[in-house]
């Protein structure tokens, strides 16, 4: 492990109770081309992660040894874990949703909609209840780099709900340039969603967009939640106590409930991802390009590991 002399930027007094302040950002493991979708395994103490252009899911335990858990992958992007402790995967290589079993077969959750391919499944998130959400740019099938070159069938870039009960998927938000990360509130009301779209647009507004839900996933409203200052946001992550915490290009951003930004956690690496996980749950892990970091901080994910 490297020790880095790292440095928090306080915009708000707020910030110092969730950060230790003590301690120094570590870089575990390097050497990949472009980490994403890091999502870990408090069950078997270990952190799942996607080297998208190698095209290949990496493992790594606590003390920094890294092997291959999937090659190829997929392309694999953003991962998560369901109610029953699976793991989910969005594949851009398959266009696809899908979900690892407790025997190593997988399980394709969607693939396509209204009888046509989806772009490419960035980023999933699974609802206490068992809903599966995705979002559906189409940066898979832009080049051969992350996935398959292809042209886009789908009429938009949208946020997806796959249904627990039925399987049945519908499309809930349809306004996105390049939806990415998502995250919800604790209590589920709120979906958290990252427009990502200045990656091919400087004119688009890199911001967080906050909809507000009913009990059918229903869009009720929403409003621009944050902006993110430098680059864009990608994947995000929300404490047990509300806080999101979202990836840009100098670090980690932190945002009070109410849109406040209260710091940032500088990551010498441009940030795709990130989640909660270690022992005590109270450690982020950062997906940081060629490298995975690690920080301890004053908070834990919403949602059980």
């Amino acid at each position: 492990m490297n020790q880095i002399t790292s440095c928090y930027q306080i915009d708000d007094p707020r910030f110092r109770a969730l950060i230790q302040q003590n301690a120094r950002l570590q870089r575990v493991a390097t050497g990949f081309e472009w980490t994403e979708g890091p999502v870990w395994f408090a069950d078997h103490q270990l952190l799942l992660f996607s080297d998208i252009p190698a095209n290949r899911m990496m493992r790594m335990t606590l003390d920094g040894h890294v092997s291959e858990f999937r090659g190829p992958s997929n392309y694999a992007n953003g991962n998560t874990r369901d109610v029953e402790g699976r793991l989910v995967t969005c594949q851009h290589g398959s266009r696809s949703v899908t979900r690892t079993e407790v025997d190593g077969s997988i399980t394709v959750l969607a693939d396509s909609f209204e009888g046509k391919c989806l772009n490419s499944p960035n980023d999933v998130v699974v609802q206490s209840n068992g809903a599966v959400w995705f979002t559906d740019p189409t940066y898979g099938i832009l080049s051969d780099y992350e996935g398959y070159e292809a042209e886009p069938e789908q009429g938009c870039h949208g946020v997806y709900r796959i249904d627990p009960v039925t399987g049945d998927l519908r499309v809930m938000i349809i306004d996105f340039v390049q939806p990415n990360g998502l995250a919800f509130s604790p209590n589920e009301k709120t979906l958290y969603v990252a427009e990502s779209g200045s990656s091919h647009d400087l004119e688009v507004p890199s911001v967080i967009r906050a909809f507000q839900l009913n009990d059918d996933g229903e869009v009720l409203s929403n409003k621009v939640f944050a902006t993110i200052d430098q680059g864009l946001p990608d994947g995000m992550r929300v404490d047990a106590q509300g806080h999101v915490w979202s990836s840009a290009a100098d670090g980690i951003h932190c945002f009070h409930p109410d849109g406040t930004r209260l710091g940032k956690i500088l990551v010498p690496e441009v940030v795709a991802n990130l989640c909660f996980g270690g022992p005590r749950g109270n450690r982020i892990f950062i997906a940081g390009t060629t490298s995975i970091y690690m920080i301890a901080v004053n908070a834990k994910s919403a949602v059980s590991g």
